[in-house]
């Protein structure tokens, strides 16, 4: 039985793609078929099938899977005992939410690396959901991940499942950004009724542990633009000035550089929390403390700013 095989299935169920697979293993999508097609065969069993939501593991699928992963992750732990330790390689991997004043801490850490040494860094942004498998899944060794307070109990079952512990880096209150041209941008109150008459742009990716997507709540906009990483983000807030966006506090060299604003209007359901997590005993290493320290560092300028 190809080991290697293990490593496409579960990529598979984490992409809940063939396709996506096969580009994140750098492969031809027929070729990774064929792969899955020979270890069912193997096995004598169905482990994917395909719905609606994707592919998705079978339940004999799902078992194996499960095994598969241990089997991986052993591997790699016996790997790691035989590969020389290399001091002058620094190597750190973080999985984050899309979220600019911890962008602005990454890019700091990443200015302070020793450029004349080699240099692993991996950093994600994607959805906390995604941020949790992969941190639990062992590619990724810190994560930071973003909800509304009104779900924590769901997160922290969740984590306490994927055998993560976490720490609180921040709670705050969502701000609408928006061009400095938009209607509202210099009006002397933001009112929600009046906000929410424009154009929305919301990340499309939000999942919440154990509840389907029609108990998640949602923003009354009846305008919206569904975006998956915060470039797009800021180029439409940029040029189409009727948009606008709920986000966290963000440092000032994003709004001088983008022309943007961030104005204080009362909403419900609009506390978040931004929590760092990691594998229970995992060990910070000196690499980890460094971000950690600018993570506080960013946070606490945008934290304390005064907005209208």
């Amino acid at each position: 039985m190809n080991t290697l095989h293990f490593k496409y299935a579960v990529e598979v169920e984490r992409t809940r793609s063939i396709t996506q697979a096969a580009e994140n293993l750098f492969m031809a999508q027929p070729n990774l078929s064929k792969a899955i097609k020979e270890l069912e065969d193997t096995l004598g069993i169905t482990i994917f099938e395909r719905t609606p939501k994707g592919v998705i593991p079978t339940p004999k699928g799902a078992e194996f899977l499960g095994y598969a992963k241990n089997v991986l992750e052993q591997i790699d732990r016996m790997e790691q005992l035989y590969i020389p330790e290399n001091t002058e390689r620094q190597c750190f991997r973080i999985s984050i939410p899309r979220g600019s004043y911890i962008s602005h801490a990454f890019t700091r850490f990443v200015a302070e690396l020793d450029a004349n040494k080699e240099i692993d860094s991996n950093v994600q942004e994607t959805n906390s959901m995604q941020t949790i498998v992969n941190v639990a899944e062992g590619q990724f060794d810190l994560g930071i991940i973003r909800y509304q307070t009104d779900y924590e109990n769901y997160f922290l079952d969740y984590l306490a499942e994927k055998k993560l512990q976490s720490e609180p880096i921040w709670e705050f209150e969502y701000l609408a950004l928006m061009s400095r041209q938009h209607p509202l941008a210099s009006a002397e109150k933001v009112r929600y009724e009046e906000l929410s008459q424009y154009i929305e742009i919301v990340h499309g990716d939000t999942v919440i542990p154990y509840l389907p997507a029609n108990r998640i709540q949602r923003s009354e906009a009846k305008k919206r633009i569904y975006v998956y990483e915060r470039c797009s983000q800021f180029d439409m807030l940029s040029h189409i000035p009727k948009t606008y966006m709920w986000v966290s506090p963000i440092p000032d060299s994003f709004l001088t550089l983008y022309g943007l604003v961030q104005r204080k209007c009362h909403a419900a359901n609009h506390k978040y929390k931004d929590l760092l997590i990691c594998p229970k005993g995992y060990t910070f290493t000196p690499l980890d403390k460094k971000f950690i320290d600018q993570l506080y560092a960013s946070k606490n300028e945008v934290a304390f700013r005064q907005y209208d």
